[in-house]
């Protein structure tokens, strides 16, 4: 039996690290609840005291799991224990893999990533990789 998962970020600006990654996978940022045309609205009427708005975002796509983003006090300080693969290049090889994976990198750095290094492919296993940070440091690869 197979379960849900959320994907789950401990982060210090919950906004726009949503934005960024709902960018990434091609998500949306999750709507407000039924009767309300904004958060901020919702957060309102809720009594979430506007201190506390950008304590928690998420973002969701048709039958995917969620990825929710929460503010935490302490900032990141070692590498992720786990990190995501993004599938950008499934079944392009040699050139025109790292093109595609090159062209979404720089693409990634518009928006506010940093690209940490880039494995070549080897002819051999390695098929070729970049490795990137998101904008609070966080390790992904494009793959």
């Amino acid at each position: 039996m197979t379960r849900d998962v959320q994907i789950t970020f401990d982060c210090a600006d919950p906004a726009a690290l949503a934005a960024f990654w709902a960018e990434v996978l091609g998500y949306e940022l999750q709507p407000p609840p039924e009767g309300f045309d904004t958060w901020e609205a919702a957060l309102a009427a809720f009594g979430v005291p506007q201190s506390e708005w950008n304590s928690r975002s998420a973002i969701v796509a048709e039958g995917a799991p969620r990825v929710f983003f929460q503010r935490v006090p302490e900032g990141k300080t070692t590498k992720n224990r786990m990190h995501l693969d993004v599938r950008v290049a499934p079944g392009l090889t040699g050139d025109e893999r790292m093109q595609t994976l090159q062209a979404e990198a720089s693409r990634l750095e518009a928006l506010g990533a940093t690209v940490a290094y880039r494995v070549e492919p080897d002819g051999r296993m390695e098929q070729g990789f970049i490795t990137m940070l998101d904008p609070e440091g966080n390790e992904l690869c494009l793959d």
